[in-house]
């Protein structure tokens, strides 16, 4: 291994227990010391290390649960039951890849268009657990990703009778039991939830998953995440039934997501946002409040009670007072997580937040407001685990920002809660802090703004123009271009921009669980060209085995045909495991990651972090974004920013803005959502990860926003994002595949590409002939102006030459 990886690898591995989440816990873990263990259950051996599609990363190797256990000195009894798994999960496979394989021929449709993001569900099995013993391991482990949604079926967002029989039949034979769940998302264990006393969340964690759960168990690292969002029975969740509307989407629960619904109407869920237990146990005081100009600060003691070293994390809610404006029980308006806390030990931390932080929209006004009223603190470690610690007391409603509203009607009135639980400790004797309206600046948004145009660009002929506005395409590349086989500098790249006049290109990869790249490839023609990986390894799971054989064989010839050169990226953990572990320093040590192997590689812009909110639990990318709260969203995104642009040449592309919530039908659905709702949830995070850490390009989504596809959104374009958030820097399409991508007879078409200049979108990517076309006759039919053009261009000119010096 190269110098680099180790260092990387070795600067993870003390983080990755701060990703897990500790659900239930009896006494009986962690173990003294390694020795015989039974293993069972998918993910030993299967242990998803991420999940599919643009986030998949091609790291040299990773460590499944078996491999870290046995490195770690345990002695696995259990050999003979996965040795009889692999052969059931193996025929179920074949299976489904034949039954896929049918499917896309009766429907007319390319295989990878057809089952892009399809997963098979766990497999039934019945195999005796028959291992030596008294301690034992069930690691559950689902995988989604880019393409499709989960299914509120067993052996998905549901456990299978086989998984549910063989952990109880566990939890009772073993005196020492630990349900491991090696997922991206939630999975339903109402059925197994009163019997099993130990329960970790292991997530993915990129390379090292397998060895970070070897160390929790031995005590080696100490579990220190919370969950970033609420998990409970699927018809728990507020309008479940809207979710995968294949034309329009109707975002009724307003802005009642996750805890904000569940806090509201007073309903416990299986397990709130927030929280996550340590083998150790924190006490949390309250030590006082303070303001500085409106800047609100709570002092939180921490102290370690337990036996042994651990980390806590301190969260601070709001109730806003309830005006004209309905309001959620509470929101998360700031949180910190403490060092490394030995037995007995306490630390001191100062949990503040901004008010204007914290501001509601008003429609009627097209403003962000306070409210007048009490502001209610609440401190805890959950956001059903608080006591009210203070008020903001507020004289009057002020307005902050002066603003128009951009998004037009959803076609329905937010739902809100008929009964919803009252503030309390409205009436609580504590500390009140006193603002005014005077303590307030009001700002009014101007959107006549100036855009700079570079005197180079207007040396450039119309015809470069039109070509600078799309990617770098070849005719050759077909398909292989969507999928990291399109550009000519580094082999397995996303895409490329195109080199015009003095403006040099630049190479796009993607993300967001490391910089996916191919492992191995050859130069011919001054171009790098993949011999593995082009296609994503989930990819491979579509194709019958003879095609895949094909494959593999064309793989083969190249390797002896030509001299292969070798490229390692590190597989990082997945974008929700990074935010569970409320950590700011990890999420910019994942970035400085990326970044360092961004510029070692040759790649210009990463295409992350990606922030969309977790709405519903099914949403198959889910596990690549935070959380369904902005603000933990916004922050973890803003640190990986920092990290990753660190290192000059280098950039992120945040994504996908926005209310990019569902995979069915990704390039045509309508989210139909309300202008406060946008504002306050599906915007916010973006909004915090731009103010807060100047991310050098933004992907724009697929989605329609009440009828209008974002990438041609000059509202949400050009007025939200440039004139109202100030962003300077490159704006392009996520990967629009004329072809294949929307099906034939969908209510909603492709967006065009004079549509998204027109609209202030930098580049539509990833780039082919037919745009290139497109964009020529647009501009021909006064479609789209040449000064537009020139503005777009100069933007594309600056990143450019800031990125290739």
């Amino acid at each position: 291994m190269e110098k680099y990886e180790l260092d990387h690898l070795a600067s993870l591995r003390p983080y990755l227990a701060e990703c897990t989440v500790l659900l239930k816990k009896s006494g009986n873990f962690p173990l003294k010391n390694a020795g015989k263990i039974a293993l069972f259950g998918s993910g030993v051996r299967r242990t998803m290390k991420g999940g599919t599609g643009s986030g998949e990363v091609n790291s040299r190797f990773f460590t499944t649960v078996e491999e870290g256990f046995e490195k770690a000195g345990f002695e696995i009894t259990s050999k003979a039951w996965l040795d009889e798994y692999d052969r059931v999960f193996a025929k179920a496979k074949h299976d489904f890849r034949e039954q896929l394989d049918k499917e896309a021929k009766a429907a007319g449709r390319d295989i990878i268009w057809y089952a892009m993001g399809r997963v098979m569900a766990e497999p039934e099995y019945d195999i005796p657990l028959d291992a030596e013993g008294d301690c034992a391991v069930y690691v559950l482990s689902r995988i989604c990703g880019e393409g499709s949604d989960r299914k509120v079926e067993p052996g998905d967002y549901l456990i299978s009778e086989s998984e549910k029989r063989d952990i109880l039949l566990l939890s009772e034979k073993y005196s020492k039991f630990m349900l491991v769940l090696n997922a991206g998302g939630p999975v339903d264990l109402s059925p197994v939830l009163d019997k099993v006393q130990d329960i970790l969340v292991l997530s993915q964690l990129g390379v090292e998953t397998g060895s970070a759960l070897a160390d929790i168990v031995l005590g080696k690292e100490n579990p220190s995440g919370k969950l970033t969002t609420s998990w409970a029975s699927y018809n728990e969740y507020p309008f479940s039934e809207d979710f995968e509307c294949p034309e329009d989407t109707c975002y009724h629960e307003g802005l009642y997501v996750g805890y904000r619904y569940f806090d509201s109407i007073n309903k416990a869920p299986t397990f709130p946002f927030g929280f996550g237990l340590s083998y150790t146990a924190f006490e949390i005081e309250n030590c006082g409040i303070n303001k500085s100009g409106t800047e609100i600060s709570v002092c939180a003691k921490v102290t370690n009670t337990g036996n042994c070293d651990g980390k806590e994390v301190v969260q601070l809610y709001v109730s806003v007072p309830e005006g004209k404006l309905d309001q959620p029980y509470q929101m998360l308006a700031a949180f910190e997580k403490t060092p490394l806390l030995k037995a007995g030990e306490s630390c001191t931390l100062n949990v503040s937040f901004s008010m204007e932080n914290i501001s509601s929209y008003s429609e009627e006004l097209a403003a962000y407001i306070l409210e007048e009223g009490d502001y209610i603190l609440r401190l805890g470690n959950s956001s059903r685990s608080t006591a009210v610690c203070g008020k903001v007391n507020l004289s009057e409603t002020v307005i902050l920002t002066k603003v128009k509203n951009i998004f037009g009607k959803s076609g329905f009135e937010d739902w809100k809660p008929e009964n919803p639980q009252g503030k309390s400790g409205a009436e609580a004797a504590v500390p009140v802090l006193e603002l005014k309206a005077s303590d307030f600046v009001t700002k009014t948004v101007s959107y006549e703004k100036e855009y700079p145009v570079d005197e180079e660009v207007k040396k450039l002929t119309d015809e470069e123009l039109c070509l600078l506005s799309i990617g770098y395409f070849w005719p050759q590349g077909k398909e292989a271009q969507v999928v990291g086989n399109s550009g000519n500098r580094v082999a397995g790249a996303a895409g490329e921009t195109i080199s015009v006049g003095d403006i040099p290109s630049m190479v796009l990869a993607d993300g967001p669980a490391g910089v996916r790249i191919c492992k191995k490839f050859y130069r011919e023609d001054g171009r790098c060209l993949p011999i593995s990986d082009s296609l994503p390894a989930s990819f491979m799971d579509f194709l019958t085995d003879e095609a895949a054989q094909k494959i593999l064989d064309e793989q083969k010839k190249l390797e002896e045909t030509k001299k292969v050169e070798y490229q390692y990226a590190t597989a990082i953990p997945i974008g929700t495991a990074i935010a569970q572990s409320f950590n700011e320093k990890l999420a910019e040590l994942c970035g400085d990651i990326a970044g360092d192997e961004s510029v070692r590689f040759g790649v210009h812009l990463w295409l992350a972090p990606a922030l969309n909110i977790h709405r519903n639990v099914l949403c198959g990318r889910n596990f690549e974004y935070y959380s369904e709260d902005p603000l933990v969203s916004g922050k973890i995104a803003a640190a990986i920013t920092k990290g990753v642009q660190k290192h000059e040449g280098c950039g992120v592309t945040i994504k996908h803005f926005a209310a990019n919530n569902q995979e069915l039908n990704r390039t045509s659905s309508n989210s139909c959502v309300s202008e406060r709702v946008m504002r306050e949830l599906y915007l916010r995070g973006f909004e915090i990860c731009i103010k807060e850490s100047d991310p050098l390009s933004v992907m724009s989504s697929y989605n329609l926003i009440n009828g209008i596809h974002t990438s041609e959104h000059e509202g949400l374009l050009s007025d939200i994002l440039r004139c109202e958030w100030g962003f300077e820097n490159l704006l392009m399409t996520d990967w629009v595949i004329n072809g294949g991508m929307i099906p034939e007879g969908a209510k909603h078409k492709s967006p065009t590409v004079w549509g998204v200049t027109k609209a202030g979108g930098d580049v539509f990517m990833p780039g082919s002939q037919a745009d290139y076309d497109q964009m020529i006759e647009g501009f021909k039919n006064g479609k789209v102006s040449r000064h537009q053009l020139e503005i777009n261009a100069t933007r594309i000119r600056r990143l450019a030459i800031k990125l290739n010096k």
